[in-house]
């Protein structure tokens, strides 16, 4: 029988549970949704990201004076 589990990584609970599954090789599959071509909601590329971050300074040092 096969199990589904979420574990949120990001609690110390979840990371515990991860590095204790990791020490197992039989019977253990990690699945990354990434690798199947499947992004998560809130994921965004690395382009993405450095336009976001420019956007947000530009947006700042506007306010502040600063430009």
């Amino acid at each position: 029988m096969i199990h589904i589990v979420r574990i949120d990584d990001t609690t110390r609970n979840g990371k515990k549970v991860l590095n204790d599954l990791r020490r197992y090789h039989k019977g253990i599959e990690f699945e990354n949704p990434v690798e199947k071509g499947i992004i998560p909601d809130g994921y965004v590329t690395g382009d993405e990201f450095e336009k976001q971050v420019n956007e947000n300074i530009n947006s700042y040092s506007k306010k502040s004076g600063i430009l």
